[in-house]
């Protein structure tokens, strides 16, 4: 497909213009195309965290170029519509007291963290930062998290609080989402994440640190075997440097003994960006990782490359 279908302004990526369903919707129905299910080729295309927190100027976790990345996603998708099978997308849902957010925590004086604070486990062992919940949790949680995986607790702006508009894929990409679906005969498949209080949720497939006894507190098995079933698997979202990179980890260590697998996965590197921090240069950070991920064989792509 080389045009866009008529309902479709590409100044409508980015701002909270209610989206056209029943316009995307009857675009595609009359579209012509074939069902998915008659595809020889199955083609996968995974959003992580497609929402207006993320994607819009003034989202509350706004990504720097995410508005340019979603309407290249936005267009590969109108091009390609014939092509994808599935269309999945995560989001990112979370509740206005977890560990990850000011609330958790305060300071001996009572006062909590500001955004993109980092907390050490030297931090709340010098007891510069007190757990409010949870405190033996929590204080094995970043001793954990900085053994583990060599990283610092971050706290965020509160952003995707479920049931608020940051919580929403952000419009004109929902448009697609839904002119794919009448037009292929697909369901789209939404994967929540990140509501469990003790635990970050980067991954779209698994937490930062394992909560035991939790049906969310592990590996995403079933939606990983799911995605297996596929023959490609394309990859694009928010952010760069943290929920697209952690889901690209999680492949990676799943699938360590299994090239085949690994070689099935397409990252859009063009339709996604890295987190601003005033200190910390992420961009560099995922950049080095998608290069050692690129050397074990997944495969950094544009949007504007041939599917393959």
């Amino acid at each position: 497909m080389n045009t866009f279908p008529p309902f479709y302004n590409p100044d409508k990526v980015g701002t909270l213009a209610p989206p056209d369903a029943a316009a995307a919707i009857a675009a595609g129905l009359a579209a012509g195309l074939p069902p998915a299910r008659s595809d020889t080729r199955r083609v996968i295309l995974l959003l992580v965290d497609p929402q207006v927190d993320f994607i819009h100027p003034d989202g509350a976790l706004s990504v720097p170029g995410a508005v340019d990345d979603t309407q290249r996603t936005v267009a590969w998708i109108y091009r390609h519509v014939a092509q994808i099978t599935t269309i999945s997308a995560s989001l990112d849902s979370h509740l206005p007291t977890q560990i990850f957010f000011a609330t958790w925590w305060r300071n001996p004086a009572g006062q909590h963290p500001t955004p993109f604070t980092a907390i050490s486990a030297a931090d709340v062992e010098a007891g510069r930062w007190l757990p409010v919940y949870e405190p033996e949790w929590s204080r094995d949680y970043v001793r954990t998290l900085g053994a583990s995986a060599k990283k610092l607790l971050m706290i965020w702006p509160y952003h995707t609080l479920i049931g608020t508009p940051g919580h929403a894929i952000t419009p004109a990409l929902y448009e697609a989402i839904a002119y794919h679906s009448a037009a292929r005969q697909a369901q789209p498949r939404f994967v929540p994440k990140g509501s469990l209080p003790k635990t970050e949720h980067y991954s779209l497939l698994e937490p930062e640190v394992k909560v035991p006894d939790h049906p969310e507190g592990g590996l995403n098995t079933t939606f990983l075997a799911t995605l297996a079933t596929y023959d490609l698997v394309y990859v694009a979202g928010q952010a760069k440097s943290h929920c697209v990179l952690e889901t690209l980890a999680s492949v990676m260590r799943a699938y360590q003994d299994r090239p085949d697998e690994i070689a099935k996965w397409r990252v859009l590197t063009d339709c996604m960006s890295s987190v601003a921090h005033p200190e910390i240069d992420f961009d560099a950070l995922a950049e080095s990782a998608l290069a050692e991920y690129a050397a074990k064989g997944l495969r950094l792509v544009k949007s504007t490359d041939s599917i393959g």
